[in-house]
Formats: structure tokens, C-alpha cells, sequence
């Protein structure tokens, strides 16, 4: 039973950071590529950024590009969600994934998700 548990969500006023975590156990997760997603109220669920198994590729949506980095300790099965330059449209429930490859494949799906950890940002 693969188990996703995010941490370090809050609120922060804009212009601020967060540190997101996901600590990972069920499965080797040195293997696979991890994911970050979040969901706005009212909106849909939207992909924010990807990590190869072995850290050295990373994938961002535009949004979020030059101001979040997603990494992975494989040595602590965790990925983190660096959050810099905090804006309110980045209010949402970010959402910690596992990929069933090892590398992110464009618009591919996750197998696996954490609950979510809330992140607000006050303007």
C-alpha cells in the first residue's frame, strides 16, 4: 500500500515562501517520478510540477515556472515543493503524486496521491 503524506502547507502573505514535503513508503521511491499538483476552490485540479526518479529532470507549468522547485531525497523517500513569490492565485490544496514510470511523461497520470496540504496566501 503505496502511502503519500504532505506537510508544511500554511498561510503566508504574498511575496512570501512555503516549503512543501512528501514523505513516500509502499514502494521503492527511488523508482518512480514524483509529482505536485493543487486545486483551487471551484476549480479543477491542475499538474504544478514533476521530478524524475533520479532528480535530474524536472517539469514545471508555466505558472509556477522561476519561482517553485520541486526536489526528492531518495535517501529520505521525499520530495519537496519549494514555493517562492508567493501570489494569491496560488491559494490552493497542493496534492503530492506518484507516477508509475520513472521519468514524467507529458500528461500522463499519477497512480497514487497524498490527502493535500492547504496553502493560503494573503494579498
Amino acid at each position: 500500500q503505496v502511502q503519500l503524506v504532505e506537510s508544511g502547507g500554511g498561510l503566508v502573505q504574498a511575496g512570501g515562501s512555503l516549503r512543501l514535503s512528501c514523505a513516500a513508503s509502499g514502494r521503492t521511491f527511488s523508482s518512480y517520478a514524483m509529482g505536485w499538483f493543487r486545486q483551487a476552490p471551484g476549480k479543477e485540479r491542475e499538474f504544478v510540477a514533476a521530478i524524475s526518479r533520479s532528480g535530474v529532470s524536472t517539469f514545471y507549468a508555466d505558472s509556477v515556472k522561476g519561482r517553485f522547485t520541486i526536489s526528492r531525497t531518495n535517501a529520505k523517500n521525499t520530495v519537496y515543493l519549494q514555493l517562492n513569490s508567493l501570489k494569491p492565485e496560488d491559494t490552493a490544496v497542493y496534492y503530492c503524486a506518484s507516477y508509475p514510470t520513472s521519468t514524467y511523461v507529458s500528461g500522463s497520470s499519477p497512480d497514487y496521491w497524498g490527502q493535500g496540504t492547504q496553502v493560503t496566501v494573503s494579498s
